[in-house]
Parts: structure tokens; C-alpha cells; sequence
């Protein structure tokens, strides 16, 4: 009975491994297209010093939704990005921000990171931040 146990535990992790769905990089949106969705409760990302400087949308067939987004901290100072200092908007108008995230930047420093929003079944838009009040 143990035996079958132990073979049963250790194959788990293998069997979450086979379900995993492969990301595919999603169509780019062109920079000068404008988008208008209402905001009436004001949903934004928290002020900070980083700048989106680019972004890959990437989902797959279960409706992750992924980015790699090019931040540049403006700070002179080390600074760490979070969660709360970037939002995508999605197709159907809604403003989502990232499951966690916590990267250091020192003073000045662009780095490229992997977000994961969350499921969704609309595609991800746009990527932002916001560096003024």
C-alpha cells in the first residue's frame, strides 16, 4: 500500500507538468491605436518612478494571460516594482493588475520581466504604469 502511495506522490508533480498549455505570442496592437473604455471608478495603477517602456502579450488556449513588459526605473534611487504599479487593460474594457510581483531596480535600470495576469477570456490590450499624479 506504501508502494503505491510513494509512485502516486511522485508522479503528481509530472502529471501538473503534462496539463501545462504552451503560451503563444498574441497578436501586437499598434501603438497609435486609441482606446476609450469608460472609467468612471477611476482605475488606476499606483504612482511610481517605472516607465513601460514596450510589451509581448502571450496567452494560451485556457485563457492565461501573460506580458513581458520592459520597465525602466526613472528614480536616481534603487527602487522595487510591485503589483500595484502596473494594470492591463482587457478587450472588454476591465483593468486588471498582476498576480504578485516584487523586482528590485537600481537607480536608472531597465529590466524585461514575465507577468502573469490572471484567466481571462478577453486578450490583454495594453500594459501601463503611471509616473505622474
Amino acid at each position: 500500500m506504501f508502494n503505491k502511495i510513494y509512485w502516486l506522490f511522485l508522479l503528481l508533480p509530472f502529471q501538473a507538468l503534462a496539463n501545462d498549455e504552451p503560451l503563444s505570442l498574441d497578436r501586437i496592437v499598434p501603438s497609435n491605436f486609441t482606446l476609450a473604455f469608460p472609467n468612471e471608478d477611476n482605475i488606476r495603477p499606483s504612482v511610481s518612478t517605472f516607465e513601460v517602456n514596450n510589451f509581448a502579450l502571450m496567452s494560451n488556449e485556457i485563457g492565461e494571460r501573460w506580458a513581458i513588459v520592459t520597465l525602466t526605473n526613472q528614480a536616481s534611487g534603487r527602487r522595487t516594482v510591485n503589483q500595484k504599479h502596473l494594470m492591463a487593460l482587457v478587450a472588454n474594457g476591465q483593468h486588471i493588475t498582476p498576480f504578485e510581483i516584487s523586482q528590485p531596480f537600481k537607480a536608472g535600470e531597465t529590466l524585461s520581466l514575465t507577468i502573469y495576469f490572471g484567466v481571462s477570456k478577453f486578450p490583454i490590450l495594453t500594459v501601463f504604469s503611471r509616473t505622474k499624479t
